[in-house]
């Protein structure tokens, strides 16, 4: 067994100015959504916790109010969520109106889905002003309605995610376009993680132009909390199955939500009842279980201290899980001895309110960044009873004798590279500008020698409020679970690689755009990865093993840096030599296949190194470097003699 590193590690001040509140009862993030209330359609993109819900209602009472709406409709993923949005008195901090929603109005309970679908439809022809339902209870209904019905209503759409700009596959995004197409709806869409694993875009471009963002970032409401104040994100490897690995990681004087592995993946022993018993038995002996709560109780094999464990994989007694849910909402989300350990598959991710949680447990990879990103909202809520959050992903060791090496290497990469995401997206903000002689200092801001300005508003949105979710599409691309492994160089990866992929994500930019779009992702990417010393008045940042004066700065150093390969590094550190062995030649059998253009931009940089060495680079070397040169030099000559015997061929049929 491997010890444990963290990708991430993150410290924040514990300002409290994300949690406090305003002469309306307002946090900083619902004050800037509230800035914004009399947009049509707008998209609030903000962390677990920051407090959507309560934004959406201040938001829709305004337009009930103020702006001519009549009817607010609120739609979450699931049933549990539906509880965010209950009654809640506003006018006690200030606010001009209360939150209220009527029994029949509140279709996130029991019942048939036809009886829902009355309950909708009898809303919208009633004198009532406020419903919340399921994304499915929402669909079901349009079938039954035409988009014009929509008029006059404000329709909100939680955990944004789930829609899909693919309406062929995706029935919530097909409405979506319908209603705003054919009818005056207000939208308010909320999500706290805007990637979908699947790679396909939430919204089409020409859909998204429709929608005012507002934007509050990880790093503002983290930095903003009371109590929490560092977070960390790292892998711990293992060998055999994952149950003999589990008591090495499961700190049991933490509260800790584990999820355990789906049953279709590599992780699986294919038996989920049989894991948790694997897990309850790594904990200790069982007490009892309590009727009326469905906890178990469970005497620790080293303390004999009893823990309150909530088992939500077993799904065999549906009333058992159904009094545990129960209880995990309304009384263990108040009291924090309530429960110690929560066991789930597919439960207790978006919207599940524990904000005791200190440890987001996690085995086997998870395909959607979505998903990474709500499990670990699980644990980064304020507490007091916490300082520190941690997320740990128990992850398989690729084995050599095993016939899914190159799958389990990829899936190695792609958790390590899905870290790499989330630091991005913890870290702090900066503002780059180009560096003049003469500038003055401003807090925030790092001058870069030869960085490009956004010079047109289109860039300056997509780096405002898109950086992130480009970064997503940059990372979840195949060639760059390689290229954080160092097999890509720099040059490559920066000025090939993510161009191709700007352009694709944006085709309407313009070159200049695209380079200026790309230098944004580069030096943010290279910034808030780089480790950050201060001596004296003068700061240094560290790239490429040394340190760099950050006034010194330039575009080209920037460019010379692989800003993904240190997550590399750490995995290097937590696994055996043998094991890093398999993972660089899966890597290397991999082979990527060049374009004309990533191959032509190699060739200043093959001439030199020819100049350097004395020789042409050799495919059959060990420097990943070097066979990377190599390989292009015989794709380009390929290519020569191909274009050659085309012209050959065209002399001989026109006898030119």
């Amino acid at each position: 067994m491997t010890k444990s590193e963290n990708v991430v590690d993150v410290t924040y001040a514990q300002t409290g100015a994300s949690v406090h509140t305003d002469a309306l009862g307002m946090r900083e993030m619902q004050q800037r959504v509230f800035e914004k209330r009399e947009a049509q359609h707008l998209l609030v993109k903000a962390p677990p916790a920051s407090g959507k819900s309560r934004a959406l209602m201040f938001v829709a009472l305004d337009k009930l109010y103020n702006q001519g709406r009549k009817k607010v409709i609120v739609a979450v993923p699931e049933k549990s969520i539906g509880a965010s949005f209950a009654t809640t008195p506003l006018t006690k901090n200030g606010f001009f109106a209360d939150w209220e929603i009527k029994d029949e109005h509140n279709l996130c309970t029991p019942g048939s889905s036809s009886g829902k679908v009355k309950a909708f439809v009898e809303f919208l022809n009633g004198p009532d002003a406020t419903l919340v339902c399921t994304h499915a209870t929402l669909r079901f209904a349009f079938e039954k309605l035409a988009p014009g019905a929509f008029n006059g209503t404000v329709l909100a759409i939680d955990e944004f995610h789930h829609v899909s700009a693919d309406t062929e596959s995706n029935r919530l995004g097909a409405l979506l376009r319908d209603v705003m197409a054919g009818s005056d709806v207000h939208i308010v869409a909320m999500t706290g993680s805007y990637f979908r694993g699947d790679s396909v875009p939430v919204l089409s471009a020409d859909d998204e132009a429709q929608f005012t963002p507002v934007t509050f970032n990880y790093y503002d409401q983290l930095n903003g909390y009371e109590y929490l104040k560092s977070l960390g994100i790292g892998h711990h490897f293992y060998q055999g199955r994952y149950t003999d690995a589990i008591s090495e990681v499961l700190d049991l004087d933490k509260k800790t939500i584990l999820h355990i592995p789906s049953v279709n993946s590599g992780e699986s022993t294919k038996d989920k009842i049989e894991e948790v018993g694997f897990i309850i038995d790594a904990i200790g002996d069982v007490v009892d279980t309590e009727a009326d709560t469905g906890i178990i109780r469970i005497r620790r094999k080293d303390t004999g201290e009893i823990l309150r464990v909530a088992d939500l994989v077993d799904d065999a007694n549906v009333k058992q899980r159904a009094d545990t849910q129960h209880y995990l909402s309304t009384i263990a989300s108040k009291q924090r001895d309530a429960v110690d350990i929560i066991l789930a598959l597919g439960m207790a991710k978006e919207g599940f309110d524990w904000p005791f949680a200190e440890h987001a447990l996690t085995v086997g990879y998870r395909a959607s960044l979505t998903e990474v990103i709500q499990i670990i909202g699980r644990v980064t809520r304020d507490s007091p009873n916490k300082e520190h959050a941690q997320f740990t992903n128990l992850i398989a060791e690729p084995d050599a004798s095993q016939s899914e090496v190159k799958g389990s290497v990829n899936n190695m990469l792609k958790a390590i590279t899905a870290s790499l995401l989330m630091e991005q997206v913890l870290a702090q903000n900066f503002t780059f500008k180009t560096k003049r002689q003469g500038d003055a200092p401003e807090p925030g801001t790092l001058r870069i020698k030869g960085f490009k300005e956004p010079s047109t508003a289109r860039v300056k949105q997509i780096v405002d409020t898109d950086l992130n979710d480009l970064k997503a599409t940059i990372l979840q691309d195949d060639t760059f679970a390689r290229a954080a492994a160092g097999s890509v160089d720099p040059e490559t990866t920066n000025k090939v690689l993510i161009p191709k992929i700007i352009r694709e994500k944006y085709p309407d930019l313009t070159e200049t755009e695209v380079e200026e779009v790309r230098q944004q992702v580069i030096v943010d990417s290279v910034i808030k990865n780089g480790e950050v010393r201060t001596v004296g008045d003068q700061r240094f940042i560290k790239m490429s093993e040394k340190f760099v004066n950050i006034d010194e700065i330039n575009i080209n150093l920037i460019d010379s840096v692989n800003p993904f390969q240190r997550a590399f590094e750490v995995m290097s550190k937590s696994v055996t030599t043998n094991v890093l062995r398999i993972i660089s030649d899966a890597i290397s059998a991999t082979r990527i296949e060049f374009t004309e253009e990533e191959a032509l931009a190699l060739v200043p940089r093959i001439k030199n190194w020819i100049k350097v060495n004395g020789r042409k680079p050799d495919s059959r070397t060990e420097d990943p470097t070097e066979k990377r040169y190599a390989d292009a030099l015989i794709w380009l000559q390929r290519a020569k003699q191909k274009l050659e015997a085309e012209k050959r061929s065209t002399e001989m049929v026109t006898g030119e």
